[in-house]
């Protein structure tokens, strides 16, 4: 099996991120978690799979490492773990070039995009993720 490279997304800090302490604030870290996941998925998958599935979060865990600023250019990089059944674990950092922000680990569950009931996740899906 060929390891795959993390997927890489531009993180834009905004004014409306940074909280009275002059920094990101942790929930924006959550956001970014959803979006970089998010972005993955519209990247790797087709659209057929898209209107096929859809995904929901079970549970995230964060361990912020560093204070963000405005000025950080920011990069989300996202992988996947391992699967049982209808349940991956996602894992993505959030960094600059020389610090990391925050780490998270993420359960998502794959649903069926019609009855929203959860389905194991197919090879297809294991493929390009």
């Amino acid at each position: 099996m060929i390891k795959k490279l993390p997927y890489q997304h531009k993180i834009e800090v905004t004014t409306g991120d940074i909280d009275d302490l002059g920094h990101v604030n942790n929930v924006v870290y959550l956001r970014w978690v959803q979006e970089v996941a998010a972005v993955h998925w519209d990247y790797a998958a087709s659209s057929a799979l898209k209107s096929k599935y859809a995904w929901v979060v079970l549970r995230h865990e964060i361990d912020y490492r560093n204070p963000a600023f405005l000025s950080d250019e920011i990069t989300g990089l996202t992988w996947v773990g391992t699967h049982n059944g209808p349940k991956f674990d996602r894992f993505v950092k959030i960094q600059s070039e020389n610090k990391v922000f925050a780490e998270a680990k993420t359960t998502w569950c794959l649903l069926d995009g019609k009855s929203f009931k959860p389905v194991r996740i197919p090879q297809e899906i294991l493929q390009i993720l």
